[in-house]
């Protein structure tokens, strides 16, 4: 007979690793405390981003989650472009850190275009002083809210994984996991809670190297007579955000004169992209504020903060703003991409991958469950 496994929690990291245990052999149940699925790994851009990671380890994990997604995707009969992303530059210094960017990327899809070239690939970008762009061809967009609604449902009828939703999990003492009176059992107990540091292993997260970022964003209504913007669209300011551009020497001088021209956009952590689903919505953000907790609030300031800057780079049939929102997500605070915890023998903690969970979790879960993983 083979092996068991609990996963605790049904988002992104929970539904990867229950993939991961699945593939291999063991009979997994997933746990949600809620109905559905409704916190960070609904509420993103649906990024799959590998020009965000640095070349090594990180890229080649994204590379290898992106290709499971694929699987996954098709399983699961979803959604998804493979269209690749836009950097755009309108000063000579946000062109010097592509360029440069390009150069020390031999291995990646990656072009410098210019101003000609970059309108051709997207007729949404703003020709006002457009010097050029960066093009990926690494990076695909899904719809969030369809793929995580969808891939337990694929899970279940391919590898026999089971649900059980509306139970939250107050206690575990390896083999059990208590929710109130009901318990249950495994040979292994993953703990994939997102921004809930504070149900199971509290001491363990207090400890470790976390906080949590509250994100604000937006999406505009479903563009007319089914036009489309192409490939994912970024400004400058997410050159300075991603590891990735690290590759470029000049990188350093570019954040020093956005910290002149933009501080109060560095202050919220705002850097602003835009990706289009299947429905033809835009999803735009988005802003990056830190603490244990938040006020339940939005700013609209941070709002209109971000569609100026989409405006500076980015110009849409239907501007038409119809629905906003707020995610919150647990971010490790020493520079690394996720921890993975071991409280008690039989049990494992996935967590803190902040902004990367879309991009990487489907590859950190295989390396973790695999064997493979090394921090």
């Amino acid at each position: 007979m083979g092996k068991s496994a609990i996963v605790v929690g049904a988002g992104i990291v929970g539904l990867a690793t229950a993939r991961a245990l699945a593939t291999r052999g063991y009979s997994v149940t997933v746990i949600e405390r809620s109905s559905k699925a409704v916190g960070a790994s609904i509420r993103n851009f649906g990024m799959i981003w590998p020009i965000g990671q640095p070349e090594g380890k990180l890229y080649e994990r994204a590379l290898h989650a992106k290709s499971i997604w694929k699987e996954v995707l098709a399983g699961a009969k979803c959604w998804s472009h493979e269209g690749g992303s836009l950097h755009i530059a309108y000063y000579q210094d946000e062109l010097e850190v592509i360029q440069q960017f390009v150069e020390a990327s031999p291995y990646r899809p990656v072009r410098f275009l210019n101003a000609v070239e970059t309108l051709e690939m997207s007729s949404a970008v703003n020709g006002a002083k457009l010097l050029g762009s960066l093009y990926s061809a690494d990076e695909m967009i899904v719809d969030p809210r369809e793929a995580i609604a969808a891939i337990p449902g694929y899970l279940e009828t391919a590898f026999g994984v089971k649900f059980i939703w509306n139970t939250a999990i107050s206690k575990i003492a390896y083999p059990q996991v208590y929710s109130g009176n009901q318990s249950w059992s495994a040979d292994e107990v993953f703990v994939c809670s997102g921004q809930d540091f504070e149900t199971l292993y509290p001491e363990q997260f207090a400890a470790a190297p976390l906080t949590k970022c509250k994100l604000q964003m937006l999406r505009l209504e479903a563009q007319p007579d089914n036009w489309k913007i192409g490939p994912a669209l970024c400004g400058g300011l997410s050159l300075i955000h991603y590891h990735g551009f690290k590759a470029a020497p000049s990188l350093p001088g570019l954040k020093a004169r956005y910290e002149r021209d933009y501080s109060e956009y560095l202050k919220w952590g705002i850097h602003v992209m835009a990706s289009q689903n299947g429905l033809g919505e835009i999803t735009v953000g988005d802003s990056h504020e830190y603490a244990l907790t938040f006020d339940p609030f939005d700013r609209e300031f941070i709002n209109t903060m971000i569609l100026d800057y989409l405006d500076t780079f980015a110009q849409f049939k239907s501007p038409k703003v119809f629905q906003t929102w707020h995610g919150i997500y647990p971010k490790m605070t020493n520079g690394q991409t996720e921890i993975v915890l071991k409280p008690e023998s039989g049990v494992t903690i996935i967590n803190g991958l902040g902004g990367n969970g879309m991009t990487l979790s489907f590859g950190l879960c295989d390396e973790v469950v695999g064997g493979s993983y090394r921090a």
